[in-house]
């Protein structure tokens, strides 16, 4: 039979093959194992060949998922105006084989409108988003952070009108802890709007959802959890053992990782995890990576990348071997969990 679409779909076989989908909560959607988070390196100050070639690679090796939020940049909005061309320039033929989500919640335009929860703040927001990346919806809208100066309820509302606009398929929160959660998911599912995920920070060093309860609520009420800042903004890599380099993150922005951070007492435990890493067959970043999806609990792990190569390494933790318990232990042990 002489199908036209079979070499596309052989081609797909093969490149789905390579990832891992898990099921957001008790919803019908599944994510990949690994999702690309256009935080950094997709703003008015990168290489525009370059982010292009990153989420070609991405989705050439199964990644489906791509992150972004309204405030993505420098300068905010320029993230998902370059993702905008992006699809323009080919990647958009694939729009029903991609998952696309955007946020809202954090200073985006002057006045009192621009920024936190209030239904007309995320509903603009959102319009403004599809514009820039040339899109008739987005698959997930986040609210960015919880707003106490805005009724939960009104919030809440918002996303829920925002689904039933047609302007996105699902709704998620992020940044919200257990308790915000559960004020929020009694809202949702009273409204019946299709809620199915939180987005919060998890790594090795950092174990708030674990510490709020976040992480197991979630587990046992059908919530997905997608984890962002997986490598702790670097410093679970190579990147800092030798001294801080010129190019870092630190040198060059410094927003969100200073050189304080990067003590002899923190270096030490890197070094340590390190090791374990090696002996393992892996990179300190592809163990970070994997330990965030050790036990089922979290939906996806968001990476960033500066360059391609950095994708191919990082999903090679779905070659990982499961951690055992004693690895486990040591890794805690390192932390001083």
């Amino acid at each position: 039979m002489n199908y036209a679409g079979y070499e596309h779909y052989v081609a797909d076989e093969k490149r789905y093959g390579e990832m891992k989908y898990y099921r957001c909560g008790n919803s019908g959607l599944k994510l990949p194992a690994v999702s690309l988070g256009l935080w950094h390196n997709f703003g008015s100050n990168g290489n525009f060949d370059n982010m292009m070639d990153m989420c070609h690679t991405a989705f050439d090796k199964g990644i489906t998922h791509f992150d972004l939020a309204n405030n993505y940049g420098p300068i905010p909005g320029a993230a998902e105006e370059n993702f905008g061309r992006i699809l323009k320039k080919g990647l958009g033929k694939y729009r029903d084989e991609l998952v696309i989500s955007t946020k809202a919640g954090y200073d985006m335009w002057p006045g009192p409108y621009g920024d936190w929860g209030s239904r007309k703040y995320l509903i603009s927001s959102l319009d403004q988003s599809l514009k820039r990346m040339g899109l008739e919806y987005v698959d997930i809208f986040y609210h960015h952070r919880p707003d106490s100066e805005t009724p939960l309820e009104e919030t809440m509302l918002a996303l829920d009108q925002i689904v039933k606009s047609g302007k996105a398929l699902y709704v998620g929160i992020s940044n919200y802890n257990k308790e915000q959660t559960e004020a929020a998911v009694a809202i949702l599912k009273e409204l019946k709007t299709p809620f199915i995920i939180n987005q919060r920070s998890y790594s090795i060093f950092n174990r708030a959802i674990e510490e709020d309860g976040l992480k197991s609520y979630a587990a046992a009420n059908g919530i997905g959890i997608i984890a962002f800042c997986p490598l702790d903004q670097g410093m679970l890599t190579d990147r800092y053992l030798e001294g801080i380099p010129a190019d870092s993150r630190i040198r060059t922005d410094g927003r969100f990782l200073n050189e304080g951070a990067v003590t002899q007492e923190k270096l030490t435990k890197v070094r340590a995890l390190k090791e374990l890493a090696n002996q393992r067959g892996q990179s300190l970043a592809q163990m970070a990576l994997a330990w965030i999806l050790r036990d089922g609990e979290v939906t996806s792990v968001l990476i960033g990348a500066s360059r391609p190569a950095q994708i191919v390494e990082n999903i090679g933790i779905l070659q990982s071997a499961p951690f055992t318990a004693e690895e486990l232990a040591k890794i805690d042990a390192i932390v001083g969990v």
